[in-house]
């Protein structure tokens, strides 16, 4: 999204409610497309497929490092893995991250974000 939409996000922290027909619920809403669930808030992400996350779309949470110990890439339906020079981004920021199909990626980011830890997500919608 680009101008004063792309600012536009849920200034907190919340468990995932729902998944699946191209969007998710959270803190009693729902979005339609992908977010990334960071210390600052739920934001939307703009990568519809995993051919779509780039240094740019990742660049939110390496800005947010300081605050996350550990982040999900939500990658959609099948299993990916994330592109090396990406990796070392996120290595070089600080942040351990692991890839996962967005279902359980959303359920792993619930569970810990439950036990109050230092997590985030970026979730790629699924149908």
């Amino acid at each position: 999204m680009n101008g004063p939409q792309a600012e536009r996000h849920y200034p907190g922290r919340a468990a995932i409610e729902g998944y699946g027909n191209g969007g998710f619920r959270f803190a009693g809403m729902s979005h339609r497309g992908s977010i990334m669930l960071l210390p600052s808030g739920i934001w939307a992400w703009p990568p519809r497929d995993v051919s779509e996350i780039d240094a740019a779309s990742l660049s939110r949470p390496i800005s947010e490092a300081a605050e996350i110990d550990l982040m999900f890439i939500g990658t959609g339906r099948d299993p990916w893995r994330l592109a090396n020079v990406l990796q070392q981004r996120l290595h070089d920021a600080g942040i351990h991250f692991d890839t996962m199909p967005t279902a359980a990626a959303a359920s792993t980011y619930n569970v810990l974000l439950s036990e109050g830890r230092r997590v985030a997500a970026a979730l790629i919608a699924t149908e």
